[in-house]
């Protein structure tokens, strides 16, 4: 079993050496260009901006829940609500 495994090893490892030898067409070989640099600094700055609206909604969401609004009892001073927040910043129960 070991004789078959390591011959059809051989086999694929010399046929991939041996397709590095061959010369590759200029016309088929494509790279990526200025246009997939821009694409990726277009969701580079997207996924920027989604991160910092979801944080911004979190912040709101937080806000509104010291205040009440989602049946909660609200807090006094907002400021308060930050030092009842636990390690992770969800109030501790």
């Amino acid at each position: 079993m070991h004789a078959v495994v390591a011959s059809a090893v051989h086999v694929a490892t010399e046929s991939l050496v041996n397709a590095k030898d061959k010369p590759v067409d200029q016309d088929t070989n494509i790279v990526a260009g200025w246009t997939a640099l821009w694409i990726f600094v277009a969701l580079i700055v997207a996924v920027g901006l989604i991160g910092w609206a979801l944080t911004r909604s979190l912040r709101t969401a937080d806000r509104a829940k010291a205040a009440g609004v989602y049946g909660d009892e609200p807090v006094a001073d907002p400021a308060d609500a930050d030092d009842e927040a636990g390690p992770e910043g969800h109030a501790s129960r």
